[in-house]
Order: structure tokens, then C-alpha cells, then sequence
């Protein structure tokens, strides 16, 4: 499912130049590692006023530099040092910039529900090319329309190969079925039913209130009576995810297993999934999880790692970074 790490291709120039902000250095640290390579050193500093300022150790005169970089919590602050990490890069003559973005924030901003509001993924897409990016790789964006925001190569991945075989390998689900989180999310389903050979089942949700932050559950689309629900989603923040999950089980399923990309895991979320409602909740470490948040194993965390060596070192070797998921029977743009 996964690309096995031993698989991947560490035979990189002398060119290759990998760097790290201060979002998820471990996840930086495991892709160096995969790829057998250190990392850049980078000296960072964040003045009393909360100006950021970086200092690149050493030269990066005309080389290919790849900056590993979660806009995760807190998001402004993970993006400006993003965008200045690639400034400083531009501006220290590195030949091209790929700024890595596992977990890409304002995503769900990506496009106008009522009137008088922004749609901030553009204008962060705006903010990455002026700065100096040349090519964007990102894991499972809200919407594969984010692509579009960009006058420059995107290099879209999935951690949905990652979570299936882990959900293969540790659950029975010899009586599940794959459960949209909302109809916004039947295509990854989709891919989720055709990798583990399950039935999909959506549940209808409707939003309201400002931002849309207050979920009704409406109707669930299938037979999910007696069965295991593998509930999934692109990303759980909140928590909100828990009223699905309470839903399926009202209408007679066991306890839901969650399967999303990123964890993001703020405020509420982890009291609302410490419930009888929820099985497990297994996410990647696209975004830094705490041992505090992972509820003593019931949230389980995937490294991504591999994926993002083999696709780093794919686009580096000017190789198809498509062919990873056409091993598995899956396809996403290039």
C-alpha cells in the first residue's frame, strides 16, 4: 500500500538540498532519514514584537531545495515561516524551491458559502508562488480544485494507500462498509471501497451558522445495521465527526472506526472521539499528533514518511510521481 521506505530511490545529486521548518521537524527528520540525507541547518528566531527571522547555515547556491513545512497549528505563524524559508532560499540563489506541505492550511477556504468572504487557498496559493515556490507536493487537499490555484506544479499525494492497509492489517473487516463523512467525501471513499472491496454508505449532513461550524446530521444514504462503519474524512479539527459517528451507531451499527489524513485535533476534538460512539481513530503524522491527544492508543498515528521520500526523490530524479499510485490501482494527477 504504502511505498516501503526500502524501496524508495536515495540515489539523489548533489544538487539535493533538504530543509525543515518548525511545524513538524520529526516528520522532516523521518523523510532525511528515508532518503539518506541530513538535513539543512537552519537557524531560526522569533523576535519579542513575534517577527520570525531565518538564517540559512549554509550555501544553496543552484541547488534543488525541498522545504518540508505543515501549515498546521498555529497556522499563520507555520505559514509566514514557510514563506519566509522560501524567501531566503530565492533570494540565497537556490536554483528551484519545492515547498512540501503535507497538511496545506485554509484548504476548507476554498470558496465563497455566503457573501463578503475571502477564498483564502487562493490567496495562500498566491502567497507560495510569489515568494519563489517552483512546485507544491501536498497530501489529500480539502478539494482537488486547490490545484487550480496554482500557476505553478502541484504534486497532489494521498495518505488514503497508507490508512487502508493499516485498517486491513489491524481490524476485521469482514463486515464493514466505508462511510462518507458527507457527500463532499464520496469520491475518496470510493477509493477507500475499491482498495479494502467494501460497500459505501454517505451520510447527509447539513451545515449552519457562521462558517458553517454547526453540523445536523440528516439521513444516512445505506445499510449500515450490524456493521462496522469505517468513517472517513480528509481531516478531523474539531471533532464534529463524533455526531456521524453517534448517528451510525443510533441506527444500529457497531462503533465507528475514523480513518482521516490529517489529525488536526484542536480544541474539543479528543474529549468528543473519547466516546463509546468511536472505536478507533487512525490519522497520519501529516500534522504533528501529541502523546497527550492520542487518548492511551484509541487515535493511532501513521508515519507518512516513505510516501514523501519516494515522492521528493520521484521528482527529483525527474521520475513520474503517478506511478506510485498506479501500483495501486489508483490514479491522481501528476
Amino acid at each position: 500500500m504504502a511505498p516501503d521506505s526500502s524501496l524508495v530511490n536515495t540515489d539523489l545529486s548533489d544538487r539535493f538540498r533538504l530543509f525543515s521548518g518548525r511545524s513538524s521537524p520529526e516528520l522532516a527528520l523521518e523523510v532525511a532519514s528515508v532518503l539518506g540525507r541530513d538535513l539543512c541547518e537552519v537557524r531560526f528566531q522569533t523576535f519579542h514584537e513575534g517577527e520570525v527571522h531565518i538564517q540559512i547555515e549554509q550555501s544553496v547556491r543552484g541547488v534543488d531545495a525541498y522545504v518540508i513545512q505543515p501549515t498546521s497549528q498555529p497556522v499563520n505563524d507555520t505559514l509566514v515561516e514557510l514563506l519566509v524559508l522560501i524567501d531566503a532560499l530565492r533570494r540565497a540563489s537556490a536554483a528551484t524551491i519545492t515547498a512540501v506541505i503535507p497538511y496545506f492550511g485554509y484548504a476548507r477556504q476554498d470558496h465563497k458559502s455566503t457573501g463578503r468572504e475571502p477564498i483564502t487557498a487562493k490567496l495562500v496559493a498566491n502567497l507560495l508562488t510569489t515568494a519563489g515556490a517552483d512546485r507544491i507536493v501536498s497530501i489529500d487537499l480539502h478539494s482537488t480544485q486547490i490545484q487550480g490555484f496554482f500557476d505553478i506544479p502541484v504534486d497532489h499525494l494521498t495518505a488514503v494507500t497508507t490508512l487502508c492497509r493499516y485498517l486491513r492489517d489491524s481490524f476485521d473487516l469482514s463486515n464493514a462498509v466505508v462511510v462518507a463523512s458527507d457527500v463532499g467525501r464520496a469520491k475518496m471513499a470510493d477509493k477507500y471501497a475499491m482498495i479494502l472491496e467494501l460497500p459505501i454508505v454517505v451520510v447527509h449532513k447539513r451545515r449552519s451558522g457562521v462558517a458553517g461550524l454547526e453540523v445536523e446530521v440528516v439521513d444516512i444514504v445505506g445499510d449500515v445495521h450490524g456493521k462496522t462503519p469505517v468513517l472517513i474524512d480528509d481531516v478531523v479539527a474539531s471533532g464534529s465527526i463524533y455526531q456521524q459517528a453517534d448517528a451510525l451507531v443510533e441506527a444500529g451499527a457497531e462503533p465507528a472506526i475514523i480513518s482521516v489524513s490529517h489529525g488536526v485535533l484542536v480544541g474539543p476534538a479528543v474529549e468528543r472521539l473519547d466516546r463509546p460512539s468511536v472505536q478507533a481513530v487512525v490519522t497520519t503524522n501529516t500534522v504533528p499528533v501529541p502523546e497527550h491527544k492520542r487518548l492511551g492508543g484509541k487515535v493511532r498515528v501513521l508515519t507518512i514518511a516513505p510516501l514523501l521520500a519516494d515522492a521528493i526523490a520521484r521528482i527529483h530524479n525527474r521520475q513520474s510521481v503517478s506511478e506510485v499510485f498506479r501500483a495501486e490501482q489508483l490514479e491522481f494527477p501528476v
